[in-house]
């Protein structure tokens, strides 16, 4: 099988895609990559190619491209196969560029709200600082967000296990983190650092995903089955959006992105 790993966001950058042999739990040889696809991103107007990396195999960059909020990608990929009477295996995926805010007010780190007993405020003897977005939120109940976190530049949720995923549901139409919600105890923090690990002057920025509400079922399927144990972790496979499900596995994700950045100071 085919393993995809995409993401197509609204930033006006290189987007990547990354192609794989799947394999099972126990092979300890190298990942096998997938070299020489044809791959791209189309809207049914526009489509986006991409290049294989020279250095890196089966690691696929788009050209210079940012996608549209509430728009419907495919993403596509053509493996050689000798198999196939073409020569190509064709697999594709589709997924719906979800609506965002356009502006995030502002990020505030500071410990959890005192009258907010289920956000611990000491772990391991150390302070947690907890990250606030503030911004007015979407009416739309369905709005889903992925909070990406870099300190100093450097992506900290680099691993699907190490993010969140955050539903709006009945806080849809608040003003996130607000007066109204602080007072009853209800603020939405996004990341936490323990205290040791921030110094005087660390930049934190904020990238929040606005993903389709489908992805959910995805994470939740890595994180229950991220185990080296089979006896630990989901009984069923992955979730995938990749098409034909007999030959594909993974997830191209579609995502409209809005961004804050804060500097630190220890008070």
């Amino acid at each position: 099988m085919i393993g995809v790993e995409a993401t197509f966001t609204d930033e006006m950058k290189q987007h990547e895609a990354i192609l794989s042999y799947s394999t099972d739990l126990y092979n300890k040889n190298s990942l096998q990559m997938v070299s020489g696809a044809v791959v791209y991103v189309t809207d049914g107007v526009d489509t986006i190619y991409y290049q294989e990396d020279a250095e890196m195999k089966g690691h696929y960059f788009s050209t210079l491209a940012a996608g549209r909020k509430n728009t419907l990608y495919r993403f596509c990929a053509d493996v050689p196969d000798e198999q196939e009477e073409d020569g190509y295996l064709h697999i594709f995926a589709e997924s719906q560029m979800a609506d965002n805010v356009n502006v995030i007010d502002s990020l505030v780190i500071k410990p959890y709200n005192g009258g907010n007993d289920s956000i611990p405020s000491v772990f391991f003897g150390d302070t947690i600082e907890w990250v606030y977005p503030y911004f007015q939120s979407l009416p739309d109940p369905t709005v889903v967000y992925m909070p990406m976190t870099y300190k100093n530049d450097t992506l900290l949720t680099d691993t699907l296990t190490q993010r969140m995923i955050i539903p709006m549901g009945g806080y849809a139409g608040f003003y996130i983190n607000g007066l109204e919600m602080q007072a009853a105890n209800k603020e939405i923090p996004v990341h936490y650092f323990r205290k040791r690990d921030l110094r005087e002057g660390d930049r934190i920025r904020i990238d929040l995903y606005s993903i389709p509400i489908d992805y959910i079922y995805f994470y939740y399927s890595i994180v229950m089955s991220n185990s080296s144990n089979p006896m630990f972790g989901a009984p069923s496979n992955v979730d995938s959006n990749v098409q034909p499900s007999e030959r594909g596995m993974g997830w191209f994700l579609t995502a409209s992105v809005a961004s804050v950045e804060t500097v630190f100071h220890d008070k």
